[in-house]
C-alpha cells in the first residue's frame, strides 16, 4: 500500500508541476498581449495627430505635395496593418516619413512660429516618448515569454499547447532610434 501511495504524490506532484508550468505561459502571453494592446493605444494616439499635423504644414509648405501624399500612405497602411511584424514594419516607413515633414518644416520659420505646429509638435513627442515606454514594456515580457517558450522543460509543454515566440518591436534603422524632432 505504501507504493500506492508514493506513486499517487508523484503522479500529482508532476501534475501539479505541469499545470504552474502551464499557468507561467498563460500569463506571459496575456501579458504580452497587453502589452502590445498598450502599444496600439500610443499608435492610434500617433494616427489621430498626423492629419492635424499634416494640414498645419500644408498651410505653408503647400508644394511639398510628395512628402504629404507619402504620409498619407505609410499612415493608411500602418492603421490597417494586423500582424505585429506588418504593424512594425509600417510604423516603421510612417516614422521616417514623419522625419521628412518634420525636415521641411525646418525650412518655414513661419510655420515654426505657428503656436498650432508647436502644440502639434509637443503632442507629437509626448506620444513618441509613450510609445517608446509601451515597446520597452512589451518587449521585456516578450523576452521572458520567450524565454520560457525555449526552455526545458517549459518548451514541451509550449509547444503542445501551441504557445508562439513573439517578434520584438525594434526599430529598423539606426535613423530610427531617433525621436522625431524639430529643431527651433
Amino acid at each position: 500500500m505504501p507504493a500506492v501511495w508514493i506513486a499517487v504524490i508523484v503522479v500529482f506532484a508532476f501534475v501539479l508541476f505541469l499545470i504552474v508550468l502551464y499557468n507561467g505561459l498563460v500569463q506571459l502571453r496575456v501579458r504580452a498581449d497587453s502589452a502590445w494592446s498598450d502599444i496600439d493605444v500610443q499608435l492610434k494616439r500617433r494616427h489621430d495627430l498626423i492629419p492635424n499635423l499634416v494640414e498645419t504644414v500644408k498651410g505653408y509648405a503647400a508644394h511639398e505635395k510628395g512628402t504629404f501624399e507619402n504620409i498619407a500612405r505609410y499612415r493608411t497602411a500602418a492603421m490597417a496593418a494586423t500582424t505585429p511584424d506588418q504593424k512594425i514594419e509600417a510604423e516603421g516607413q510612417l516614422t521616417n516619413a514623419l522625419r521628412g515633414l518634420l525636415a521641411v518644416a525646418e525650412n518655414y520659420p513661419q510655420l515654426r512660429a505657428s503656436e498650432q505646429f508647436t502644440s502639434l509638435q509637443a503632442s507629437l513627442n509626448e506620444i513618441e516618448d509613450s510609445l517608446q515606454n509601451s515597446r520597452r514594456y512589451y518587449n521585456a515580457v516578450v523576452r521572458d515569454l520567450n524565454t520560457k517558450i525555449q526552455s526545458f522543460p517549459t518548451n514541451i509543454l509550449a509547444g503542445m499547447f501551441g504557445f508562439q515566440s513573439r517578434p520584438f518591436f525594434q526599430v529598423e534603422s539606426p535613423a530610427d532610434r531617433e525621436n522625431v524632432q524639430v529643431k527651433f
